[in-house]
């Protein structure tokens, strides 16, 4: 994929995500996708922190929009390379501390089949 359509995918996400779309986020999503995040390892240990398909990512999302309402990423830096972007972001949540997180999406024929999240 060119850098501007991995570009253009992460800019969807940033936008589907801070709007709470979450139809929007899901279409970005292969069916078969996976999702890593240490969140879901320290919410739900039983899934060691990973995640398959629209389903689980619908309940795990919807449930992160609804207990977070002021929850919103900005972005740092968009790294593309290939088939995958790095996406660097600052996570604000009203009352928390800012988190940095870097997260990798992994895409092919145009949709994500894998995202990591990175952040202590």
């Amino acid at each position: 994929m060119s850098t501007s359509e991995l570009n253009e995918i992460a800019h969807r996400w940033f936008e589907a995500f801070n709007n709470k779309n979450l139809e929007g986020l899901l279409a970005l999503y292969d069916d078969h996708a996976v999702h890593f995040s240490p969140k879901l390892k320290v919410r739900h240990p039983e899934t060691n922190g990973l995640i398959k398909g629209k389903a689980a990512m619908r309940a795990w999302w919807q449930d992160a929009f609804d207990r977070l309402p002021s929850l919103h990423y900005e972005i740092v830096r968009l790294t593309p390379c290939e088939d995958r972007v790095f996406m660097e972001y600052i996570r604000h949540v009203n009352g928390e501390d800012d988190l940095f997180v870097g997260e990798m999406l992994e895409i092919q024929r145009g949709l994500i089949v894998r995202s990591s999240v990175f952040h202590q």
